[in-house]
């Protein structure tokens, strides 16, 4: 049954609405229709009523009651006694209608036998209302019952209730045709707003459905998909820096996997130089595992009710120098120095976490420099107990103008410069950093080159 009720309802919000509307007409509509049927008809009933008592006290007025006997009078106008009237002496028919039809003589006995002024319904044929009157003397008392014939005022009756019907459903075709047209009407700034949705970007465009005048209840709509649609932004947003970033971090592993293979396949290699090229190839595709891991994890973290990646703590000076001997772009003219203040320091981050977030800075440095970079790790001097690293090279350094865009998504100072990169690897060291409490800036003091210094919480 209500697999049937669904297919009958209407699909449109426009149609449903309507139907709501002509369901509570038609539920409003019949009940004020039976009630006013209902007072019409008992008003004609009681119209009847006092019309039967007047005529019965005319015709009282023709009956003698003074005497020990009740004496029906000549009248002027007998009219009066042939009108369906009965008079009874107690129990004993005076006169009666000269027609006299016995079931209504019946029924004027009953009446006259129960006494007092009492009223009564009857007709097989037709509806006939007949009424009691006592008329009360000093000596004796009598009984007038008179009839009259209903017909015509059920014909009246039944007169209105078609036209109430008929009235009914012009007014259910009016409200059906209104409400459709005005919630036609009233969803039509819906509409406009869907449109306007499928022609926007969530991405590139700035327009919102908040910036419009509308009513009260879309503009609170409006102020929800504008909140939905910035999610939407900053989701895909996202999702679009960390698909950057996870190609930035891959290229160098997957450059030295190209190297080798390129390198084992230009001639026959023996059993030990092949098994060297598979240890490379191995180790280049766990790095990249797990630099996937990492920020991976680490975008994770960043997501409400994801689980996180838990803490843990590296060995800065072992973490460094595997950095610097595991990368394939360290230019042979180079000299790297890396050291620290005391061999045993630890950073309170995972070691996968330091080497994503030192590993652009050195990338950056040894793209760089001209002679040598120097990787120098301590204690912070900070009050905090921390953790710095300094990456230092002697390079042309960053400009002054470009220090305000330097770790800003996309942005290099030279992309003309013949060096590769997209401009994330700042950016993503950083966001990296901050996510567990530390940062990375530059040192614009420091001359001449550059200088990167990472903090980090102390293990």
């Amino acid at each position: 049954m209500n697999a049937v009720f669904a297919r009958l309802a209407p699909r449109t919000l426009r149609g449903r609405l309507a139907l709501v509307a002509l369901t509570t007409a038609t539920l409003l509509m019949v009940i004020l229709t039976v009630v006013f049927n209902t007072v019409v008809r008992r008003h004609l009933q009681h119209t009847a009523d006092d019309e039967l008592r007047t005529r019965a006290a005319a015709v009282a007025t023709t009956v003698d009651t003074s005497g020990p006997t009740v004496r029906v009078l000549e009248s002027t106008n007998d009219r009066l006694l042939d009108a369906n009237v009965w008079i009874y002496s107690g129990s004993r028919l005076l006169e009666q209608p000269p027609s006299g039809a016995a079931p209504l003589t019946r029924v004027a006995d009953a009446l006259a036998a129960h006494g007092g002024r009492r009223c009564v319904t009857a007709g097989r044929h037709g509806p006939v209302r007949l009424c009691a009157q006592p008329v009360a003397g000093p000596q004796s008392a009598a009984t007038v019952v008179t009839a009259l014939d209903l017909s015509p005022y059920r014909s009246s009756a039944d007169a209105l209730l078609l036209g109430s019907l008929a009235l009914d459903g012009v007014m259910l075709v009016c409200t059906y045709a209104l409400t459709r047209l005005a919630v036609a009407r009233a969803l039509r700034p819906v509409r406009t707003m869907t449109d306007q949705a499928t022609q926007w970007s969530a991405v590139a465009s700035e327009e919102r459905f908040g910036a419009m005048n509308r009513p009260v209840e879309l503009a609170l709509l409006g102020t929800s998909l504008d909140a939905l649609l910035d999610r939407i932004r900053a989701v895909l947003r996202h999702e679009r820096q960390l698909t950057g970033e996870l190609s930035h971090e891959l290229r160098t592993p997957l450059s030295r996997i190209i190297a080798e293979l390129d390198w084992w396949q230009a001639r026959p290699r023996p059993a030990e130089d092949t098994r060297a090229t598979h240890a490379v190839i191995a180790d280049a595709a766990q790095s990249m595992r797990t630099i996937c891991d990492t920020l991976l994890n680490e975008a994770r973290d960043g997501v409400p009710g994801a689980p996180g990646t838990g803490t843990g703590t590296a060995e800065v000076l072992p973490a460094l120098r595997r950095l610097v001997a595991a990368d394939p772009d360290v230019p042979v003219r180079l000299t790297v120095v890396v050291d620290a203040e005391d061999p045993r320091l630890e950073a309170g981050v995972p070691p996968a976490l330091l080497e994503r977030i030192v590993s652009p800075l050195l990338a950056n440095a040894f793209r760089y420099a001209r002679t040598g970079v120097a990787v120098h790790a301590c204690r912070a001097t900070d009050g905090h107990g921390g953790v710095r690293i300094d990456i230092t090279d002697d390079g042309p350094g960053v400009p002054a103008e470009f220090t305000g865009d330097l770790f800003q998504p996309g942005r290099r100072a030279d992309p003309g410069d013949g060096h590769g990169g997209a401009g994330l690897g700042l950016p993503l060291a950083r966001r990296l950093a901050r996510s567990v409490g530390g940062e990375v800036g530059h040192d614009g003091r420091h001359t001449p080159g550059a200088r990167f210094v990472v903090s980090l919480p102390a293990g």
